[in-house]
């Protein structure tokens, strides 16, 4: 009798605290029920045979709890019962048993039991999930199979191809019958290779150095000058902004109480470093799933891992959840989903509430993975503070700071101290007034009053916590550690808890088991350990397919596969799918090295093609799955602002320590942690900018930045009527204008040399004689208009100076990659 189809009724399931069945109950459900469930039911709807629709009816608990369309039976109300209307063949939707209706006598047994309460004396009997997915079958899945090592194929134009990469690309081009595009200009490959690499666009020295390199070999110099790169700082800061957006990084929990995380920067720089020393992705990865669990041979070493765990302590957090359990078992749902995605590239969060609807994941192995993180203590702050009502503490870690962001003096610390015990003194008989207003019937403002003191008070242990007894600051971090005792997952009905099913093992994603796979985890310990190396293994499928894939669509503006955080049935193909591979092994052949892999994909000749469009090929490729041509893409909105210093000579190359938001402290984003100081104008690069959920700078806000919330692969790229408007009048964008114009009149003496210096800055070309000639006219036009209304020539010339500066900053040529 299956009952799959049934609508949701928005019925209350019968509640547990339900009364034992009377003798009587229990004769009739045995005699009438039971055997009827067994030969009509059980086939479809058992844990012995299969469970359709997430329907168990032979357990109570199964039956009360109903399937994955919602409550089946209403206890005492046959008509309000979808039961009832199924087995009655009401509604055409829901004729259960499908094939031949019940006879009368039997609907009448069951109206009869239904009207009793539907006693059901079944006790002890577990409800069991049970998976309808063929695993074998999900792993014939082009993801699920272990990447091939392959050979380039052979081309037609031989000479054109500088790397195998470029053999697979110019194969599928001579297919579509597509000519690549012809090799970019110097200026244009230089500028395209510093944005990309480190974020910045070259300086106009570089130019001239470049090019003369450039005009004896092409070749060598624009290798050379990738490993000048890539060997430089910057590089650290721009790739790592890029895995910060998959690790979803922010500095503030984001939802309905959003506080800050002051010690989330200590991941940040982690990952900036890590990318500097190019560390082994596989290593990387192992650290910030279980770094607290690895062999270590210093404290500097143990401290590095213990950051890195950082990963699984930044997510959003609902701090108001008032049920501990909800709130573990959604924190360790964020967990799995910020792992799977970012390494994986699954969606098994999706498996959360039923078997994945198109991967084969069932839920069961979703729960095995969920007792993973449900055995390990996440650290991430926030217990200072009274508005919270989940919170914990921070890691102390094991080498002090040589500048400690936060000390206090004796005189200070003694200050605080007694502020400390008045507030308490203070709280405490509040709450004595209170009690005796609620015996006398009193109503007054003493609720608010007692508010605002435990605010002072969770304010000043916040302050007092942060350091340690001679007032040094502490080095804290967020980060994960084992519980003593690891947790046995429960598989949960539909995700609720009150709704438990089966026990499942610890364990990960069968689809992706391997020969190197544990049969079990170890008993004393979460598995986190085992989770990691099992998720670096090269026996792995995906890993290494879904960071090289990462890396190609930084370089190329849409990866092999487009849906860069979705590698499942549901997201795309990849358009090179013998070329995936090849990288993929090679990655792994080469060590996991990411700046190896940077390497090889910009010294192809695919990299450094042109960008122009040709109308004969976008009518064959309009979105340039093939390789064509260079894709022009808009930079992001951190290269964007310092692009901006750049041009105008304000940037600080210096590694700002910590963060405003450590600045801040233990607050709520909008109290001391304010818009103002959000936005407070500074100088240094956009990736050490705060970064809070729900609070971003304006100068990133308007520009598509990664929302923290979720994984993030591919920004989307927008052109909406704020950004123009921000260009236009915001007064960051303004005074970036005045200070390159003062640049120009400081470092070029006669007027064309400061045009010349002007597009050099803003483009890193030569301008044009047209651009020059056109460049002059704005400036007199400008400068007349502003002589007529009655400004002196110099100040009037100044002033069309800066006008044409913010011009060029604001232009699409600026604000684009070619």
């Amino acid at each position: 009798m299956g009952l799959v189809c049934l609508g949701a009724s928005g019925l209350m399931p019968a509640q547990a605290e339900e009364k034992a069945p009377s003798a009587e109950g229990v004769k009739f459900f045995e005699t009438k029920i039971r055997p009827v469930l067994v030969e009509y039911c059980y086939q479809c709807h058992s844990a012995e045979e299969k469970i359709k629709g997430g329907l168990q009816l032979d357990t109570r608990e199964g039956l009360r709890h109903g399937g994955d369309s919602g409550p089946v039976l209403e206890p005492g109300k046959p008509e309000e019962s979808l039961l009832w209307t199924a087995i009655t063949w009401q509604d055409g939707d829901y004729e259960m048993p499908p094939k031949q209706k019940l006879p009368e006598s039997v609907i009448a047994d069951f109206r009869k039991w239904i009207e009793m309460g539907a006693p059901d004396p079944r006790e002890g009997e577990k409800v069991v999930i049970k998976t309808e997915i063929d695993i074998e079958e999900g792993r014939k899945f082009w993801a699920f199979q272990n990447p091939e090592k392959v050979n380039p194929p052979g081309v037609e134009a031989g000479d054109w191809p500088r790397s195998g990469v470029d053999h697979f690309v110019l194969a599928e081009l001579e297919e579509a019958g597509l000519p690549p595009a012809r090799d970019a200009d110097a200026d244009v490959l230089l500028r395209r290779l510093y944005l990309d690499l480190i974020g910045l666009p070259p300086a106009p020295g570089e130019f001239s150095s470049y090019g003369e390199a450039w005009r004896r070999d092409p070749v060598a110099a624009y290798r050379a000058k990738v490993d000048e790169l890539l060997a430089r700082p910057q590089f650290g800061e721009r790739w790592g902004r890029h895995w910060l957006d998959v690790a979803r990084y922010a500095e503030s929990s984001g939802k309905e109480i959003n506080m800050t995380y002051p010690h989330a920067w200590r991941y940040r720089d982690y990952v900036i470093d890590s990318f500097n020393k190019d560390k082994p992705y596989d290593q990387f990865v192992r650290e910030q799933i279980a770094g607290d669990l690895l062999p270590i041979e210093s404290d500097e070493e143990w401290q590095e891992n213990l950051i890195a765990t950082g990963f699984l302590a930044l997510g959003p957090k609902g701090l108001n959840e008032r049920n501990p359990r909800q709130f573990a078992i959604d924190l360790a749902d964020e967990q799995i989903d910020v792992t799977t995605q970012a390494i994986l590239g699954l969606t098994v969060s999706c498996a959360r509430c039923h078997d994945h609807k198109s991967d084969p994941v069932p839920t069961a192995d979703y729960y095995a993975l969920s007792g993973i993180f449900q055995s390990t203590r996440t650290y991430f702050g926030t217990i200072n503070l009274a508005v919270g009502r989940r919170g914990t503490k921070l890691l102390e870690l094991p080498v002090a700071d040589e500048a400690p962001l936060r000390s206090m003096s004796t005189r200070e610390m003694n200050f605080m101290k007694e502020r400390l015990a008045e507030a308490e003194e203070r709280f405490e008989e509040l709450q004595r007034q209170a009690r005796e207003n609620r015996r006398d019937g009193g109503n007054n403002n003493i609720q608010q009053q007692i508010l605002r003191v435990r605010r002072t008070i969770t304010g000043f242990r916040a302050r007092l916590n942060a350091v340690d007894s001679k007032g040094i600051g502490k080095t804290l971090g967020m980060g994960v550690q084992d519980y003593p005792s690891p947790v046995e997952p429960v598989v949960l009905v539909r995700g609720e808890l009150d709704k438990p099913a089966q026990k499942v093992p610890r364990g990960f994603l069968q689809v992706l088991a391997h020969e190197g796979s544990p049969e079990s985890l170890p008993e004393d310990g979460s598995g986190r350990l085992e989770l990691a190396q099992w998720l670096t293994s090269p026996e792995n499928p995906l890993t290494a397919r879904v960071i090289v894939n990462r890396i190609w669509q930084k370089l190329f503006g849409q990866g092999l596969v487009t849906s860069t955080s979705n590698f499942g049935a549901t997201g795309q193909a990849p358009s090179h799918p013998a070329l995936l591979d090849y990288l993929a092994v090679g990655f792994m052949e080469d060590g996991w090295s990411v700046k190896s892999m940077i390497r090889e994909l910009v010294n192809t000749r695919a990299y450094q093609m042109s960008s122009e469009f040709r109308e004969e090929a976008y009518l064959k490729d309009p979105e340039n799955v093939l390789l064509w041509r260079f894709t022009p893409r808009r930079l992001d909105a951190e290269i964007l602002r310092d692009a901006m210093l750049c041009a105008s000579g304000e940037i600080d190359m210096d590694r700002p320590r910590g963060s405003m938001v450590a600045t801040a402290g233990d607050t709520v984003v909008g109290q001391r942690l304010s818009p103002e100081l959000i936005n407070r104008e500074v100088t240094y690069r956009s990736v050490y900018l705060p970064f809070v959920r729900d609070g971003m700078p304006e100068a990133l806000a308007l520009f598509d930045p990664a929302d923290p919330n979720l994984v993030t692969g591919e920004r989307e790229s927008t052109n909406v009527p704020g950004q123009a408007l921000y260009l236009m009048n915001n007064g960051f964008v303004l005074r970036r204008g005045e200070v390159m114009a003062e640049r120009l009149i400081k470092e070029a003496e006669k007027p064309r040399e400061r045009l010349e210096l002007a597009f050099n800055l803003a483009y890193g070309r030569k301008a044009t004689t047209l651009e020059l000639e056109q460049a002059r006219e704005f400036l007199w036009d400008f400068t007349a208009a502003a002589v007529k209304k009655g400004h002196e020539r110099r100040e009037a010339g100044y002033h069309a100076l800066r006008a044409f500066c913010q011009s060029l900053l604001i232009s699409a040529e600026f604000r684009y990659l070619n």
